[in-house]
């Protein structure tokens, strides 16, 4: 009753603006655009995203896997298409005049939208996935302030990062990872119909590999993965391709190997996985509400440089969302300097059976227990609507 109400209200067709540049913000992004058409159903939708949000409904003005560079050099080595992408995306939004621009995480591009829509007026920008400021690049809350509207989070310790540090309020929606892992498993209610299609037997049990989803992450981490996975031939690994990436690409690493790959399924391998080998991410957190036991591993370049930046730039303690919504170390992360094929074996072996699982799989209760209300999407839609129309 009360959305018939709400949507009756709209005057004219809303038009949203959307900028998401990678896979997790494609997914996010559709589900709030799918949740914002249940309450205005004139929505018109313009953005820069992915397959995910262009199935949602709307018009693509240009994929993410054109936007999702990372690291100093490859940035370096694209910056002219980056900031001709950033360029025409802000000629794109002054010419078709939206009522609103959302923006999904990516900081570095779309903090730099949300300043030339602020300063050319054109409209309210709302950003949904607050930029982790917490963990570096702190002084970017100046930005925030000035040029983002409405803060929309879904993490949990954000809420006293920006309003109790910085004096700025911001909503905690919830989190939609743990709606779409949720959603998932409610669908798939036990049957096991999704297993016969996967590449993997019942006799073995299974072990994940999530390497990341860009090309540098899974060039960095993918090779020592399937390295470990030769000393474990009583279990069956499997690669979980990354939205974005083509198959072939995982060709020059899992040739030779017994390594099977599944692409675009990683909820239903994470379904059948007994544990995981992972790079830091939302994937991190995806595995935990799967309960599966983890292990987080994340090469970088000149690691004991990078050890040292990290304990000295980092603000805070852990990479991994499951550890830092824990606030404790639930994981173990190797990262930089502790990232080694030794220190990786050693680690899974601890976490196939016995009490390091167990503790795991009760950390992850715990973090479940924090991320507190369901359907974020949802609740950010409402809000959404609620400000536009006023």
């Amino acid at each position: 009753m009360e959305v018939t109400v709400f949507v009756s209200t709209f005057a004219a067709k809303m038009k949203y603006y959307l900028i998401a540049g990678e896979a997790s913000g494609d997914l996010h992004a559709s589900q709030l655009m799918l949740a914002l058409k249940e309450l205005d159903g004139d929505a018109q939708f313009r953005f820069y995203g992915g397959d995910q949000m262009q199935a949602a409904g709307g018009t693509l003005v240009k994929h993410y896997r054109e936007l999702a560079y990372m690291g100093f050099i490859p940035v370096l080595m694209h910056l002219h298409t980056i900031l001709g992408n950033m360029r025409r995306a802000k000629k794109d939004i002054a010419q078709w005049r939206p009522d609103v621009v959302i923006l999904v995480d990516y900081p570095g591009f779309n903090l730099s939208i949300a300043k030339y829509v602020r300063k050319k007026a054109l409209a309210p920008v709302y950003y949904y996935i607050s930029p982790k400021i917490w963990a570096w690049k702190e002084y970017r809350i100046k930005n925030i302030k000035r040029d983002i509207s409405e803060l929309f989070s879904i993490l949990p310790f954000e809420v006293e990062f920006f309003e109790k540090k910085h004096h700025y309020p911001i909503h905690y929606v919830g989190n939609p990872t743990m709606d779409e892992v949720s959603r998932y498993l409610d669908s798939v209610k036990e049957t096991g119909g999704e297993a016969a299609s996967l590449p993997f037997s019942s006799e073995r049990k299974v072990i994940a590999l999530l390497a990341g989803s860009r090309r540098q992450e899974i060039n960095d981490n993918l090779p020592a993965m399937i390295s470990v996975s030769r000393k474990f031939p009583q279990y069956q690994f499997v690669v979980a391709g990354a939205p974005g990436i083509e198959a072939e690409y995982y060709d020059r690493f899992l040739a030779g190997t017994e390594v099977k790959l599944v692409h675009n399924r990683t909820y239903a391998l994470l379904h059948h996985s007994h544990a995981a080998l992972v790079t830091s991410g939302t994937a991190t957190l995806e595995t935990a509400l799967f309960g599966v036991p983890q292990v987080v591993c994340y090469e970088t370049m000149l690691p004991r440089l990078v050890g040292w930046l990290r304990k000295k730039v980092l603000k805070v303690k852990y990479v991994s969302l499951v550890n830092l919504i824990a606030d404790r170390e639930v994981v173990r992360e190797l990262v930089a300097d502790s990232f080694s094929e030794a220190n990786i074996k050693r680690e899974l072996e601890a976490v196939l059976e016995g009490p390091a699982r167990e503790a795991m799989l009760q950390g992850y209760r715990e973090v479940h227990k924090r991320l507190g209300q369901q359907n974020a999407p949802h609740n950010a839609a409402r809000i959404i609507t609620e400000l536009l129309k006023k």
